[in-house]
């Protein structure tokens, strides 16, 4: 599920097993949850290399001759990162890579900013500067003219804001800007051994906090006591915290939860949607379990959904239009009387999204969606059951795309009791 509650370290929190409240001089602040017990399970991550980003361009280039794209233009994020290894932040100063058809890319960036960028450049590549009184837009244009691109198509990354698309076509009047998504897509969506391995230790980071979490959870705790222990444990155990949305009671009936007050409740669903990342990929893991004991209608939802990720799982076959696999959940779910459709009671969100160094990435397990699954690619596999004014259940795991179908990065649950066995 999307990144939509994260806990800081400089959040105010009296967890189970933390020190209480302490005053200092102006500030408030609580002790950290103590993780003495646990280790950095991430010492062994191998990160992404110089040789694996040239191998990205090179296929990147493929695509792009394929596709009869001249270039391709990203700016700060993690396609910039995936391809040239920069790290740079998004701001109203142009930081971009051009990735031509043919010949090294070309970054262009402030004239001040050129050797903080070069610290992260991890392949070979033409630099290009502009001074603060210069168009950068004008810079990109005559890297495009002096290869003789200009009169090409010219890709533009999905996310690239629109003074960006804007500028470049005032630059370049008689420029064809196409969508650069048949050569990112192409390109990110497969993912390499390298990146599976990655986010394998990812996911492994999260299950082992979870392991940790669960039986630390404690009777009148607050969602963000438990967030703040999830979190605790993911630092110690190697990753760098993405988020951890924790909903208590009824608030588990809204996907994304509620503002009220949450505190655990005996005979009430706990619901963690949790992540992290190691090297820059990402795990999305949830888990669903009644603190005490579960009555027969939370029991009963918590296998249908069960089921669900399983049928969802044996749809996902090589070739299969990933729509279909949201069709398969939601024909099930139908047949027992949720929905139809994304109405509730009942799934209202898609059965799964694409993830790898962002937590959401094209493309999702939803009605209509077309292309093919293919070996590499990999999905979160949530089918949820949300019934308002009562409770929800979601366990997600994920899973990624191999020559003979998918596989887990972390097993589903087998029984309510153990969420997290």
């Amino acid at each position: 599920m999307p990144r939509l509650s994260s806990l800081s370290r400089r959040t105010l929190i009296r967890a189970a097993g933390a020190a209480p409240l302490l005053t200092l001089p102006g500030l408030l602040r609580a002790e950290e949850p103590d993780v003495s017990d646990l280790r950095d399970i991430t010492t062994g991550a191998v990160p992404i290399g110089r040789e694996e980003r040239l191998a990205r361009v090179a296929r990147a280039q493929a695509l792009m001759r394929k596709a009869g794209i001249g270039a391709v233009l990203i700016e700060p994020g993690s396609s910039l990162i995936y391809f040239t290894g920069v790290r740079w932040g998004r701001s109203e100063r142009l930081t971009c890579v051009v990735l031509p058809v043919e010949g090294e890319p070309c970054i262009v960036t402030p004239f001040f900013e050129e050797p903080s960028v070069r610290e992260s450049l991890d392949i070979p590549a033409e630099v290009r500067v502009w001074q603060e009184d210069e168009d950068p837009l004008k810079v990109v244009a005559g890297f495009l003219k002096d290869r003789r691109l200009a009169a090409k198509p010219i890709g533009i990354e999905e996310t690239n804001r629109y003074f960006i698309v804007d500028g470049l076509q005032r630059a370049l009047p008689s420029a064809r800007l196409v969508s650069a998504n048949p050569v990112v897509r192409g390109c990110r969506m497969i993912k390499t051994a390298p990146e599976i391995a990655l986010m394998q230790l990812a996911t492994n980071v999260t299950i082992a906090a979870y392991r940790w979490t669960f039986p630390r959870i404690r009777q009148g705790m607050r969602n963000t006591d438990i967030a703040a222990l999830m979190a605790a444990a993911t630092r110690k155990l190697g990753g760098a915290v993405e988020f951890n949305l924790v909903l208590l009671g009824e608030a588990a009936a809204y996907p994304h939860g509620s503002r009220k007050p949450q505190r655990v409740t005996s005979g009430e669903v706990v619901l963690m949607d949790c992540g992290c990342t190691v090297q820059g990929y990402q795990s999305d893991v949830s888990r669903s379990f009644v603190f005490g004991k579960a009555n027969a209608e939370q029991r009963k939802v918590w296998e249908q959904v069960r089921r669900g990720q399983a049928i969802a799982f044996e749809a996902a076959k090589l070739g299969t239009p990933a729509g279909a696999v949201d069709d398969a959940v939601r024909a099930y779910y139908t047949s027992l009387g949720y929905g139809p459709g994304y109405k509730l009671p009942g799934l209202s969100h898609r059965t799964g999204h694409g993830i790898g160094m962002d937590g959401h990435e094209p493309v999702n397990l939803v009605h209509g969606e077309k292309t093919p699954l293919a070996a590499g690619m990999c999905f979160s596999n949530e089918p949820g059951i949300y019934i308002p004014g009562s409770f929800g259940i979601r366990q997600e795991d994920c899973f990624h795309m191999t020559e003979t179908g998918p596989k887990w990065f972390s097993i589903p649950p087998w029984q309510l009791e153990s969420p997290v066995a």
